[in-house]
């Protein structure tokens, strides 16, 4: 019965789009990462992204880590400024201990912007955050 399953809640994971300096290119760039601010380690962390809005949508991007340590964080990817005019999505599952867990983080479109910055934890660098 539907009732009898329990979804338990995602806490003290985000996912933050950081602006920082590229030494290759030397550029600016945008940057999602996720950050495991909990103190267990995460198992088979599946990352799913999406932009989306009213009439465009982009392809979908797959990232999978084995094992997110505590108090830690991984870049998911580099995101084109062009994207932050529609809604960015990403769908983030993995396993803490024996249970599954998921959790659907959104930037709404035009949130990511340097107007937005802030200092995100255990990265320490700026930029925008979805709890």
């Amino acid at each position: 019965m539907k009732k009898d399953i329990e979804i338990p809640k995602v806490e003290d994971v985000y996912i933050a789009v950081v602006n920082e300096y590229n030494d290759t290119y030397k550029s600016q760039d945008w940057n999602a990462y996720i950050v495991n601010n909990k103190d267990v380690d995460l198992e088979m962390v599946l990352i799913v992204t999406s932009g989306f809005s009213e009439d465009k949508i982009t392809s979908v991007f797959r990232k999978k880590l084995d094992r997110l340590p505590k108090k830690s964080y991984a870049k998911i990817e580099l995101m084109q400024e062009e994207l932050f005019a529609i809604n960015n999505q990403f769908k983030v599952s993995f396993f803490e201990g024996n249970k599954m867990f998921d959790k659907t983080y959104t930037f709404r479109k035009n949130t990511i912007n340097l107007k937005a910055l802030q200092t995100i934890p255990l990265i320490g660098a700026q930029g925008v955050l979805v709890k």
